[in-house]
């Protein structure tokens, strides 16, 4: 079987990456980046709106539209129309983006459209660069070292489990806010102390905050001082009150998209083995 043409449409500098590394197995092309944006050492086929190819496949960014509904194309002074995107599809073509919502779907009605998002495979390997992102967010934002300082963080999925790790290692007091025995066994297993979320208090000068639903409202962040750093890593809706801390002199940070922030190279890799392996298991990734 043929191996894919795959088109990489807009987005920011993660997607370049993802590009250089599919570059290696398949024939690809880049839309909705100026010239200038692209790094030294990327050799990339790079088109524009004018294009008269038509692509077997197609990765969007995340987000993929902006509120006009136009490709999010942040690296580029051309804006680039949904239209103009399906013009360069063939009608069989596959097109793989993040967050995916039904404007998109409706959008692209005439093809398969996959939430690379919801791969497992991509979640395990983003949560270290998210973790480091996080954690470098924290080391420019607050005025005392990491070693010794008491750090709650929210959460024991893949992120937590990952900041944990990162953490211990600076030599920081680290407790878990754990909802049930699960999450207190998967803190034991990292070596660190839990705490029921109900029973939390302020005695903590980070927090990082991993869940999408709201922990730290009003009455929470009443406990705490305004001395306390909140990161906020959750995906909307989030799980801070920031209008509450705002009042309460609290500085709270929502920390979102950092693998694409602070590891585009990683992250830009990492969605384009996410992408490759789909494609394998589907039968188009190799002839």
């Amino acid at each position: 079987m043929k191996k894919p043409v795959i088109l990489i449409a807009g987005g920011d500098m993660r997607q370049l990456y993802c590009a250089a590394k599919l570059s290696g197995e398949f024939e690809v092309a880049v839309l909705g980046f100026d010239k200038d944006t692209i790094p030294d050492g990327l050799s990339l086929e790079l088109i524009d709106s004018t294009a008269t190819s038509s692509y077997d496949c197609a990765i969007l960014p995340v987000p993929p539209l902006t509120d006009e509904n136009a490709l999010f194309t942040p690296c580029s002074s051309e804006k680039i129309t949904a239209e103009t995107l399906k013009k360069l599809l063939k009608p069989d073509a596959t097109v793989f983006a993040g967050k995916v919502d039904k404007t998109l779907r409706c959008i692209l009605s005439e093809h398969e459209v996959i939430d690379y998002l919801l791969s497992e495979e991509l979640n395990l390997k983003n949560a270290v660069p998210t973790a480091e992102g996080a954690v470098q967010l924290a080391l420019e934002e607050m005025p005392e070292t990491l070693n010794g300082t008491d750090v709650l963080i929210v959460g024991m999925g893949r992120i937590g489990t990952a900041l944990a790790q990162i953490l211990k290692g600076f030599g920081a007091n680290v407790t878990a806010a754990v909802h049930n025995q699960r999450g207190a066994a998967k803190a034991r297993l990292q070596g660190i102390n839990s705490i029921p979320t109900r029973r939390l208090n302020g005695n903590y000068s980070l927090v990082f905050n991993t869940v999408p639903k709201m922990i730290f409202d009003r009455k929470m962040l009443e406990k705490f001082n305004d001395q306390t750093l909140f990161i906020d890593l959750a995906s909307k809706p989030g799980g801070i009150d920031f209008d509450a801390a705002v009042e309460h002199g609290i500085k709270a940070i929502w920390a979102l998209g950092l693998p694409g922030k602070t590891a585009p190279v990683t992250s830009g890799e990492i969605i384009a083995e996410t992408v490759q392996s789909i494609l394998t298991e589907r039968g188009e990734g190799f002839e």
